[in-house]
């Protein structure tokens, strides 16, 4: 059994990985524009332990587009953003997370999985360090595929 948990801390914009005690790496990140919260439509980034519950993407390209954890065909570019400017790409790579916790992160209408956040890739002029994703952790393409590529289902990841 891996030893291996993520903690996001939200005020310092990181998302660390440990190794028991050992810092192992850490990666920026950008979080919710809309803050911390759990409620289902309220696009906030949701607090507490959470699981990732599946990886998607194991061999997609660089830069792969997602549409509903699915690949489009598309790669992301500046063209392709030019075209789309409101759309939220998801991209490389996605760690859907499970909230631990009845009634804050789990089930009703605080339901980390069903409200569909993940950590995910993201065009690199999006990691702005600040808030400013729809719930999800967002992360620069290479560092999601890394990350992904070091955790398995079960990794416990904590948002505080």
């Amino acid at each position: 059994m891996s030893s291996l948990f993520i903690k996001v801390d939200i005020t310092q914009q990181v998302l660390n990985l440990y190794d028991g005690n050992a810092l192992l790496k850490s990666y920026p990140i950008c979080s919710a524009k809309n803050g911390l919260g759990e409620k289902s439509g309220s696009e906030c980034t949701p607090r507490g332990q959470h699981i990732i519950r599946a990886k998607i993407g194991q061999a997609a390209p660089l830069g792969s587009v997602f549409v509903g954890r699915r690949l489009t065909g598309e790669v992301y570019h500046s063209n392709l953003a030019a075209i789309q400017p409101k759309r939220d790409w998801i991209l490389s790579r996605i760690l859907w997370l499970s909230g631990l916790e009845k009634g804050r992160n789990r089930l009703g209408t605080v339901d980390t999985m069903r409200r569909y956040i993940y950590i995910h890739g993201a065009p690199d002029e999006l990691i702005l360090m600040q808030p400013s994703s729809h719930g999800c952790i967002r992360m620069f393409n290479k560092d999601i595929i890394e990350l992904y590529g070091l955790v398995d289902v079960g990794t416990q990841v904590s948002i505080q």
